[in-house]
Formats: C-alpha cells, structure tokens, sequence
C-alpha cells in the first residue's frame, strides 16, 4: 500500500478484527496516519486491530462521503454515524459504487479475499430404485426423516418469488426475518433474505428490517444468537442482554423473537428449519401475520398441515425450489416449495391443471382403491364429479383449491390398491 502513504484526498473503508458486521467508511488526507490512529484509540482491547479492506484516491473527498452517505443511508449505525453494516456482498456494493462515482481517480488498496470455489453437479451412475430394493414410496418416506435443517435459499430464488407479488404489500412494513443472519464471511454465507431485503429497503418503502437467527446446537452462520435491525435512520444491533436477561438464543421460539413477531412484525419472510415446521408453522399462522416461507413441498399431503389448507389459513405461494446450498455451500438438490398467506393474483401454474370431465380424463391417469374412492393423477382433476377424490400434493400447489374444490378430510389419505398401499394424498371434492 505504498502509494496509499502520499498525501492528498482519499476514501477508505477500514474494519476492526472484533467487528466483523461492521466497517468504517471515512475520508482523509493521509490513510497511514489514520488508519494509526484507529488502532491507537480502539480502547476495548489490544487484539480489536483495525485494518483497510479498501482505499481509493479521489478527486473531492467530501463530496465523494457525502454522496456514500446518502446512497447507504439505510446500512449506517444510528448511534456512531461513521460506521457501516458490513457483509462480503455489501463490501463490493460500496466498492462498486466508489469506482463508478465521477470522483474516483484510482484504487490505492483492496483486501484480497480467497478465490471462490464452484461446485459442480455432477450426474453419478446410480443404481435403480429396484436394484437398491426401494420404491418411490419408501424413499420419499426415507428422506422426510432426514433431521437436516441447512439448506440455504439461493437469492435468486428469492428474487424470483416475491416479484410474483403486488410490491405495494411491503410498503411501509416491518419485515422480519426470524432464521436469518444477514453477516457472513463470504455472500454464499449470507442469509438471501437479510441480503435481498436490505437491497431493496428503499425501493419497497419498507419501514423497519429485523434479522435474527438461532446460534443455538445447529448456529446456522456460526456467528452466535444476534439480531440486527435496519430502517430508513440507519442500522443498529438487538440489545439482547437489555432485551431478553435470561440470555437470548435467536432461535424462532425464544421469547424476545416472538415479542418481535406480535408486537412489531408486519410481514415474516424466511426459510425456517424443515424439521421444526410442525413448530414454525404453528407459530407463525397463530400470529396472524401475513408471511412467505419455505418449507418441504408435501406439506399439503402432511397431516400436521392439511387443516391449515383446508381452512385456508395457508395457500402455496408462485414457485418450487429445487436446489439449496448446503453447509459446505455446495448446491443440492432439495424439494421445496413456497408458502404464505399474501394475495396472490394471476396464478400461472393454473394452466397446469386439466380440469375436463371424468369420462375425458385418460385411463392411464385414474383409478379407484379398495375403498372404491377416485385416485386421479398428473394434474387431472374431475370437472363433473360429486365424490371426494384423491389426488397428489400437484394440484395443491398449483392452485386447484383456487378453483372450486376444497379439502374434506383433515388427514392425509393413503389409498390401498389389491391391499398395497400407495402414494399419501389428500381427499377434495367440488364445493
């Protein structure tokens, strides 16, 4: 960083050891002294060093701070103004936008980060269900026991869900993101959720961001029980100790997060741990806020969660998720799918569903159990038929209960064929 030593007109961005949600944007005539200087007034401990992430020179330093102050409004600390939320994504926003401003003349110093690592999906040659001695059945039974909550939503998928919804819901709304931690080491470590939100605070007009997550036996981030919480002022960190005495967890059901979600929370959005939806879901729709959510894709054949389909206190949102990031931040393949109880108008997998006559609908996709009752599958669904029929978790998430049918059974209903029990499904019939 020699050139960095010469006097002149600088921005920098600087960051203590101990703080690694947080940077220090600034400007100066001469980065070496400053950057002397927060290491000679840190004052919490001799380990809390503060070192540059990035310095660049610039033609009008004041103009240039003034300008990063109005653009990152939302990502300043309420209390000491000088500092800056910080996370790898966010890093190379600021940086980003010091490049393209008309005051950058050239970049001093950037801190060299580890080359991102690709993980590819590679098809392996798997032995056949048959051969392994299973069938579909058993293996999705299988999987649903699986006690793996670390499957990270991508951003893009993310993005692609909530542009299906009116943007006008967020405005002026208290988004809280109850299983996310928006610090990470890298923006594969990132909660999606904190990240995106805090992209488009001022474009959805949204009031108040809150972010906490569970540090708790499985700490999603490795980052310890924390919350954050941004508005339109600035940002600022949960006084946990003040807020919650017997220590707080982060976790959905502690109490400080459930004071959040009843007394300030508008719109809950997030990614809760699968093997808790039981839990998570109960919380949240008991609430009565409006929310959007990930969860497993056959929840709407899941007896814990048929009733809240039934009784229309829950509906699939727009789209499936079919690839997560696991903890290695690999990507994996995973069946999810979105939920909410948000308006949703122009539901397009309705195209899906082949609502004809019963004597229409081909053979090969209908058929009665033991019970005699109606098995119809690949999205036909009897346009002229007055018993309750069976059909898969399909047509659920593409909005059949949207079109004149409901559920009639609060149990998941497993058919028997010649005494072999099949696929679980659920019971609706037209209203």
């Amino acid at each position: 960083m020699a050139k960095a030593t010469k006097t002149g007109q600088f921005i920098y961005i600087v960051q203590a050891i101990l703080e690694p949600s947080k940077c220090k944007i600034g400007k100066t005539d001469n980065p070496e002294r400053r950057l002397k200087e927060y290491n000679s007034i840190t004052g919490k401990s001799k380990d809390n060093h503060y070192a540059y992430l990035f310095v660049a020179q610039v033609s009008d330093m004041a103009q240039m701070e003034k300008a990063i102050t109005e653009r990152f409004r939302i990502l300043r600390e309420e209390k000491s103004r000088e500092i800056y939320f910080y996370n790898h994504e966010l890093f190379r926003q600021y940086v980003d936008y010091i490049k393209k401003s008309p005051w950058f003349v050239q970049e001093v110093f950037i801190k060299q980060t580890a080359p991102k690592i690709i993980t590819k999906i590679v098809k392996r040659t798997t032995p056949t269900l048959k051969e392994r001695g299973l069938t579909r059945k058993e293996l999705l039974q299988k999987a649903q026991k699986v006690d793996d909550d670390e499957f990270y939503t991508l951003y893009e998928d993310l993005e692609k869900e909530v542009a299906c919804y009116d943007k006008r819901i967020w405005r002026n709304k208290v988004v809280f993101c109850n299983c996310d931690d928006p610090v990470g080491g890298d923006e594969t470590r990132t909660s999606a959720f904190a990240l995106y939100f805090i992209n488009h605070f001022k474009d959805f007009g949204l009031k108040k961001l809150i972010c906490t997550h569970y540090s708790g036996e499985v700490d999603l981030f490795n980052a310890g029980a924390s919350g954050y919480i941004f508005t339109k002022y600035g940002f600022n960190e949960l006084d946990v100790k003040k807020e919650s005495p017997k220590g707080y967890t982060g976790a959905f059901e502690d109490p400080l997060s459930i004071k959040i979600l009843n007394d300030e929370a508008d719109i809950v959005c997030t990614n809760p741990p699968f093997s808790r939806a039981i839990d998570y879901w109960k919380l949240i729709i008991g609430s009565g806020k409006q929310f959007l959510i990930v969860s497993a894709i056959t929840n709407s054949i899941n007896t814990a969660f048929i009733p809240y389909f039934k009784n229309k206190t829950v509906w699939a949102g727009h789209n499936r998720i079919d690839h997560f990031l696991n903890p290695k931040r690999q990507l994996v393949e995973a069946s999810g799918h979105w939920y909410c109880n948000l308006t949703i108008k122009n539901r397009a997998k309705l195209e899906h569903l082949k609502i004809i006559p019963l004597k229409d609908i081909p053979d090969a996709e209908k058929s009665y159990d033991d019970n005699k009752t109606l098995l119809v599958s690949n999205c036909y669904i009897p346009s002229d038929y007055k018993k309750p029929f069976a059909v898969s978790a399909r047509p659920i998430l593409n909005g059949v209960l949207e079109c004149g049918y409901e559920i009639v059974a609060d149990k998941r209903y497993t058919p028997y064929i010649d005494g072999k029990e099949k696929f679980a499904r659920v019971l609706i019939q037209k209203a």
